[in-house]
């Protein structure tokens, strides 16, 4: 059997459409390593969509829909490398590596960027500090499997919370701008971005201690 205690929970592993979507990128050769790659590329787009915002070229209604679909995609693609991995039965001894450090680089392009594209100091800052909490959650989870064998995925801002929120506010800076609507909630979503991250940090810091001192208690021998 799998190990599958490296895997978030997700509903969306068990639809339909994530079942075809898989066999079809079995059936068009791709493997696990490569679909976690993917993801960067995705989350560069996304970062380059909002580092073009400025750009004359475009409305800037359409490098916000670019952007929230560049984090859908990565999403998918994190999606996807799991499912091709255990279900499509082509797991790797480095799969985790592949795994897990990509994510890392998506979370820094996403998140900075989203800071950058608020155009205001406050927005650049809560961009960098959410981007610095989201890799403090994956260390304190990856080190929490290390010492129980086990990941913490508990939010509520982990990182399925964290790109349903960019993911929402860029769709809603392209209507505001669809309709030259001067309000910019960057900066605020970003601060709720940041709370729920240091919600997490506690939760997942306070789990890990409490395990930890569980396990030291039962260990003990009887008197």
């Amino acid at each position: 059997m799998p190990d599958l205690s490296a895997r978030r929970p997700l509903k969306t592993r068990s639809s339909r459409w994530a079942a075809g979507l898989s066999r079809a990128l079995l059936g068009m050769g791709l493997r696990p390593n490569f679909v976690s790659l993917m993801s960067v590329v995705f989350a560069a787009g996304t970062a380059a969509s909002l580092f073009l915002l400025s750009s004359a070229h475009l409305p800037k209604t359409v490098f916000w829909i670019l952007a929230a679909t560049g984090v859908q995609l990565r999403l998918l693609c994190n999606l996807m490398d799991g499912m091709l991995a255990v279900e499509g039965g082509l797991k790797t001894p480095n799969g985790d590596l592949y795994n897990e450090f990509p994510d890392r680089l998506s979370d820094i392009l996403i998140l900075a960027s989203l800071g950058f594209a608020g155009s205001d100091e406050w927005s650049t800052t809560l961009g960098w500090l959410c981007a610095c909490g989201a890799l403090t959650t994956a260390c304190i989870r990856m080190h929490g499997a290390s010492l129980l064998g086990s990941h913490d995925f508990r939010g509520p801002m982990a990182k399925p919370q964290r790109m349903a929120v960019v993911t929402f506010t860029c769709l809603t800076m392209a209507f505001l701008d669809s309709e030259n609507l001067p309000f910019n909630p960057v900066p605020w979503i970003l601060g709720v971005i940041l709370t729920g991250i240091v919600i997490t940090v506690f939760r997942r810091l306070s789990h890990l201690s409490r395990a930890l001192k569980y396990r030291a208690e039962a260990s003990k021998p009887e008197a």
